[in-house]
């Protein structure tokens, strides 16, 4: 469940600009998130949207409607190919710990997560921070 949710528009930081193939100066629609488990925060999330992308959807409105972000996208003609996921872990900054409320010396994981389109197009990133202690991940795929 979100608690809290914050969307805008901002410069890209060199991060977000390295993440989807940006120019210096670009406009992302930035989505801010706090996620919540049994009334506990668990996860912070931020999810970028090149501007051009996003100006006039529903994806600058709070609700983005029935399969989010990724469905707005692919009816603006981005047809979703595949997803890249960075997993790391660390500590977590004193701002992180404050809004996770983590007790002193809980570490965090970090999961970067870049959509692409058919066209090899990087469309759409999402850092999350989740409270390490709260998530198990789990990942299949296939062999071939």
């Amino acid at each position: 469940m979100v608690d809290q949710l914050e969307v805008g528009y901002e410069v890209a930081s060199t991060a977000v600009r390295e993440g989807l193939a940006l120019p210096a100066r670009a406009r992302v629609l930035a989505r801010r998130r706090r996620y919540l488990l049994d009334e506990h925060p668990v996860e912070l999330a931020e999810s970028y949207i090149p501007a051009l992308l996003a100006k006039g959807t529903q994806m600058e409105e709070r609700n983005t409607g029935p399969g989010g972000i990724y469905a707005r996208l692919e009816e603006s003609g981005h047809q979703l190919e595949e997803f890249m996921e960075e997993v790391g872990s660390r500590m977590p900054t004193p701002e992180e710990r404050q809004r996770l409320l983590l007790p002193e010396g809980t570490p965090v994981l970090t999961v970067r997560r870049v959509a692409y389109d058919v066209e090899g197009v990087p469309v759409e990133m999402t850092d999350t921070v989740k409270a390490a202690p709260s998530y198990v991940l789990e990942y299949r795929f296939p062999a071939r």
